[in-house]
């Protein structure tokens, strides 16, 4: 019997998905665990297996959005009718009508839907990251030519094509002329949708409010060149500022908490989500018991998921569950700013750059390392005192770091 095939929820903030390519076409066989397409969520861009054996009978939308549960493909026996399966699925489908289909013949017959004389477009084989740098550079797809598997274009295609020395045009004239070099249009992608949806909904529902601070991170700067003497991996800033944060949570809990409209869920575990710039957007991810690890332990963790974000190949559960979040934006010189809460959680981190500053100590002007840093917190879950206390032990630890093995 034909199964239909449907847009699976494949994150727990996805209500649409976005079919790029299919890698099949009706009349091809498949069996499970073969790659069907690549759909692009809220989060990532995943490829869609098939879970049965069969036929691809029919493709209900071969490009475009789909909201999550409505039909996409049918599989069956070659030549089976499947017409009583699409029978008021026209609500069901957010997308395009019906345009590829086995007719339930003996013989698989495809249905051409483009107009007479017309020539099917080919599709361009390329993987889902090199589509990605290709529509952010205005690369022609067309014009790169594939060195992956069957002609299949790869990132370093793209990056060729990009590096490649391009021929001037000599000048037509010495008068001063203007050539305009025109807009470029892109596409919103399905993370940056999201992004969009949930970032606006925490900025005008939830009442932000910012507490600020600067830290002292002389020590931090003497315990990091000590430890990275005879470190193998070399720890970071960010480690120490991702150590600091789980243990001054630990003691003021009451930022640890996520708002939920109708209740609020104080965590007893400690996962700290960084967030992390991607070519489409900005993706969180998540580390987990953060309290209970050491730096180089948060080392090797937040490098690894960093870089499988930027390649997007981190699994969902990878990037759900945090409790706190933080984003540091230190490394691009930026001394200071304010971050948008990321829901459901009650507060986020804004870090800015470590610079050298006059400062006061002992009542002598001396040169110290400074970092400002601002708390974002939602005024329904955490109040000010709250979230106040909690700078204050992170700016103790962070002064006197070595509290934090303590």
């Amino acid at each position: 019997m034909a199964d239909i095939i449907r847009m699976p929820r494949l994150s727990d903030t996805m209500q649409t998905g976005f079919i790029r390519t299919w890698h099949k076409k009706v009349g091809d066989s498949v069996k499970p665990g073969d790659v069907m397409a690549e759909v692009e969520t809220d989060k990532a861009t995943m490829d869609l297996e098939a879970f049965q054996e069969g036929v691809i009978l029919h493709i209900a939308v071969p490009e475009g959005n789909v909201d999550v549960d409505g039909i996409i493909a049918i599989i069956g026996k070659p030549g089976e009718d499947f017409s009583s399966l699409l029978s008021g699925s026209a609500k069901e489908t957010a997308a395009a009508p019906v345009v590829e289909s086995v007719a339930a013949q003996p013989s698989s017959v495809s249905i051409p839907v483009a107009a007479a004389g017309s020539a099917e477009p080919q599709r361009i084989k390329a993987s889902p990251l090199a589509k990605s740098i290709a529509k952010e550079s205005g690369v022609d797809l067309t014009t790169v030519k594939g060195t992956g598997e069957n002609g299949r274009i790869v990132k370093k295609d793209i990056e060729s094509t990009i590096s490649a020395p391009v021929k001037s045009k000599p000048a037509v004239s010495p008068s001063i002329a203007y050539e305009s070099k025109g807009d470029r249009e892109v596409l919103v992608s399905q993370m940056r949708k999201t992004i969009a949806t949930r970032l606006a909904e925490s900025k005008f529902s939830a009442p932000h409010f910012y507490l600020k601070t600067e830290i002292d991170m002389d020590q931090c700067v003497v315990a990091r060149n000590q430890i990275n003497k005879m470190a193998t991996a070399k720890i970071s800033f960010n480690d120490f500022i991702i150590k600091a944060v789980a243990a001054a949570i630990r003691l003021n809990p009451g930022v640890n908490v996520s708002w939920y409209g109708d209740k609020m869920v104080f965590h007893n575990d400690i996962h700290i989500g960084v967030a992390v710039a991607i070519e489409d957007g900005l993706v969180v991810p998540v580390i987990r018991n953060t309290d209970q690890k050491s730096l180089s332990q948060i080392n090797a963790e937040v490098a690894d998921k960093a870089v499988r974000a930027k390649e997007r190949k981190l699994g969902l559960d990878e990037m759900q569950g945090n409790t706190f979040t933080i984003s540091n934006l230190g490394m691009y010189d930026i001394e200071d700013f304010t971050a948008i809460i990321n829901p459901p959680d009650a507060c986020i981190l804004a870090v800015g750059s470590i610079a050298k500053k006059p400062a006061v100590k002992d009542d002598q002007i001396v040169i110290s390392h400074r970092m400002k840093v601002c708390l974002s917190c939602d005024h329904r879950a955490v109040d000010g005192a709250t979230g106040a206390k909690f700078l204050q032990s992170l700016k103790a630890f962070l002064e006197q770091p070595v509290n934090m093995i303590l």
